[in-house]
């Protein structure tokens, strides 16, 4: 698998936009009383997190991250109750289990879903619920089927194969999704795929900081401005990406 390099926290909050809809329509299902602990699984800028903090005023949220900037941008939303730290969630330890997990544009970027909602599972109590949404099966597929041809060419090519690249993208289908959460001990699981069409108003820094992110990553720093200069050729005008939503809601049995 591609590594992710560490993220931009500040551009990553200003350009995703569309990640705070998709947060707010997740959060609309998972129902609260206010003194539960949730887990915020891929916790990135906090947007999903300062959700949670306005709905559990005697409760208490647990954010977790792969990305050290992100946590520490999360630092700006947390209470002194609550807990944020690093850690890679496909090897997640808890200290106690959580009544709920809920996780927005995050489990894309894990290509072992086996593992993680395994860890997830031992996260939650019995009875606990996740909500959760990603990138799924045809996710901005005409967009990277564009910006692939792009960084198929020389000199791009050359540099992504010595660097091993491989995307590090799983965009799985909604019934293998339910297959794996049985696997790992969910029941009352559902899955369903949503497509979902954004036109980012910032189009170049929205491919740079998020869309385009690992291909740019692994080429040296002359190439990014090249790079972002033919995708966009390519990718239409105004850039519109058609997301494809993979919802998920289970029981912890």
């Amino acid at each position: 698998m591609t590594p992710v390099g560490e993220w931009d926290a500040t551009g990553y909050q200003r350009v995703s936009v569309p990640h705070e809809e998709w947060a707010a329509a997740l959060m609309e299902r998972l129902p609260l009383g206010g003194g539960e602990t949730v887990l915020d699984a891929g916790c990135g800028t906090g947007r999903v997190t300062r959700m949670l903090v306005e709905r559990l005023p005697e409760g208490r949220v647990v954010a977790v991250d792969g990305s050290a900037a992100m946590v520490e941008k999360v630092g700006e939303v947390v209470r002194p109750t609550d807990t944020a730290f690093v850690a890679d969630l496909t090897a997640l330890e808890l200290e106690e289990p959580v009544d709920a997990v809920v996780s927005s544009a995050v489990f894309h970027w894990i290509t072992d879903h086996d593992a993680l909602f395994a860890r997830l599972r031992a996260a939650l109590k019995e009875g606990g619920r996740i909500e959760a949404q990603c990138g799924g099966k045809g996710n901005i597929d005409d967009f990277r089927r564009a910006s692939g041809e792009v960084v198929a060419r020389e000199p791009y090519a050359a540099y992504l194969d010595a660097a091993g690249f491989e995307e590090p993208w799983l965009y799985a289908d909604a019934e293998e999704t339910e297959e794996r959460l049985r696997a790992a001990g969910f029941t009352d699981v559902k899955a369903w795929l949503q497509p979902w069409e954004v036109v980012p108003p910032d189009p170049r820094e929205f491919m740079r900081t998020l869309i385009l992110k690992p291909q740019v990553d692994s080429l040296p720093p002359q190439f990014h401005a090249q790079l972002l200069d033919e995708v966009e050729a390519v990718a239409g005008d105004p850039l519109t990406l058609r997301y494809v939503r993979l919802n998920i809601s289970a029981v912890a049995a």
